[in-house]
């Protein structure tokens, strides 16, 4: 039986025949003649079509910075328009209740390039990583690391943040290229943090022209282009700083902003910059570039054969939509956590669906690696489960999940268990049903003494198995004084706050 592509196919050749015999009133000679020539290009297509199929998948991993759950259309955000990223849930599965490892990004993103709690690690104490010694050690068994055992070819374009040059970097974990920058954060247009250039072509500091999603985009689309000429089946991470702030636009208004900060030596994170028609044309840009790349896929014959994912490293910030969640970036609230988080994979699975399977950030390591053929490395075992199970299954079957998180400012600790979520912000607990209260205003913890206690227990038999808080990491959230929600808020505490 032919496939679906190739009735596709013969349903257009058969078509295309009776237009020309129509046209040309062609004779039942000339129309065999001319069918005969249809099932070469069919067999031919269902050859090549097999021989891709049977490769190991390609992986395009994208991820934005500080996208908000609800800022793709996708999700219902109102006037942000994302056609691409939407394409992606269109021909694959939307995830509605993903989840972050963190509430900042190099915390989670060690977590997703490791696949186990972020804890486990001293780098994953940091939140973020902002100038201490510290960074993912070389040794330690990554995503890439294991897909390049596996035959793959492995590049990171765009934002790593897991350490600084020399000592640290990509090339050390597991990439053979790299194009981006290291830190936590780049000026869109000169591509600086405020004091230091931040572009590199593997380990050497390169200057382009260019506002940053472009560039990151554009390097995609050619790495692709490279890629399709070779055998070997490739792995992208392509993570772009978009929509992470200083908030500069696309075009000449985004460049005077670059060029405001830089005189007045103001830090990227500026209070009095920004709209929120700004951050709508920044994540429109990043859907465009998106774009750009999936079209590069398609070009090349590519499209069925390669997983592609678009997701978050942590939840929204100061423009970004979080509905129907209350809580940001640096907070365990659900607005801090929850992420979109999309996947398509035609080859293998069905589109056009959205799955309630509770997926965290370090899910992707075994997923993409059974999608690959691999496994994690038994010395460091993943704390994640692979979701592609459940995303073949034509039911999207969703299996039971518990899952755990620690931020050091304002001492907050959460748990995540079928409906029902423990958290705590300072000396304040609560539980929630965030499935019927996803807003977290009804506290239950009265109301249902033993759930709030179970859940309470199993995150402390949790913590045990992690590293504990120390007063040197790094922390970060928003006072009263930056947020004007964040009534009576001070700045979050800074000491390690660990059970006894």
């Amino acid at each position: 039986m032919l496939d679906v592509e190739n009735s596709v196919f013969l349903n257009v050749v058969f078509n295309e025949d009776i237009a020309v015999m129509q046209r040309k009133s062609l004779t039942r000679r000339a129309l065999l003649q001319s069918a005969a020539a249809g099932a070469v290009l069919i067999t031919a297509g269902n050859q090549k079509v097999r021989a891709n199929l049977d490769k190991k998948p390609n992986i395009l991993f994208i991820l934005a910075d500080d996208l908000g759950y609800a800022d793709l259309s996708s999700y219902g955000h109102p006037t942000i328009q994302t056609p691409n990223i939407d394409g992606i849930a269109e021909n694959g599965v939307r995830f509605l209740q993903a989840y972050a490892n963190s509430a900042v990004c190099s915390a989670t993103r060690t977590a997703l390039i490791t696949g186990r709690y972020q804890y486990r690690l001293a780098l994953g104490l940091e939140e973020p990583l902002a100038g201490r010694d510290v960074g993912l050690p070389p040794e330690h068994p990554t995503l890439p690391s294991l897909l390049k055992k596996l035959s793959y070819k492995t590049t990171l374009i765009g934002k790593w943040h897991l350490g600084a040059f020399p000592k640290f970097g990509p090339l050390k974990s597991g990439y053979d290229h790299f194009f981006g920058f290291s830190g936590g954060a780049l000026d869109y247009y000169s591509h600086d943090t405020g004091a230091n250039k931040d572009l590199w072509e593997d380990e050497v500091e390169v200057d382009k022209a260019g506002y940053l999603t472009d560039l990151l985009g554009e390097r995609a689309v050619k790495t692709v282009n490279e890629h399709a000429k070779c055998e070997a089946p490739f792995f992208i991470s392509l993570h772009f700083n978009a929509p992470h702030w200083p908030w500069e636009t696309p075009g000449y208004d985004g460049k005077k902003e670059s060029e405001r900060l830089k005189k007045g030596h103001l830090p990227l994170s500026i209070f009095d910059a920004g709209t929120q028609d700004i951050y709508r044309q920044i994540v429109e840009r990043l859907d465009y570039q998106v774009g750009q790349v999936l079209q590069a896929l398609k070009d090349n014959g590519l499209e069925d054969n390669t997983i592609v994912i678009f997701t978050s490293d942590n939840g929204g910030e100061r423009f970004s939509d979080t509905w129907p969640f209350s809580g940001k970036k640096s907070e365990l609230l659900e607005g801090g956590i929850r992420i979109p988080a999309l996947i398509r994979w035609p080859a293998k699975i069905a589109g056009g669906r959205t799955t309630d399977q509770i997926a965290m950030s370090m899910d992707w390591l075994p997923t993409l690696l059974e999608a690959a053929g691999g496994v994690a490395d038994s010395t460091y075992p993943s704390d994640g489960v692979s979701l592609l199970p459940g995303l073949i299954d034509e039911k999207l079957v969703v299996n039971p999940r518990s899952v755990f998180w620690r931020y050091k400012g304002n001492k907050q600790r959460a748990a995540r268990i079928g409906d029902y979520k423990y958290l705590k912000i300072l000396d304040n607990t609560f539980l929630f049903n965030v499935v019927d209260d996803p807003l977290e205003r009804a506290n239950l913890q009265d109301r249902y003494r033993d759930t709030f206690k179970q859940l309470f227990d199993e995150w402390i038999v949790w913590n045990k198995d992690m590293l504990p808080e120390t007063d040197e990491s790094g922390t970060y959230g928003f006072s009263g004084r930056q947020f004007a929600d964040h009534i009576g808020t001070g700045a979050p505490t800074t000491k390690a706050d660990n059970p006894l």
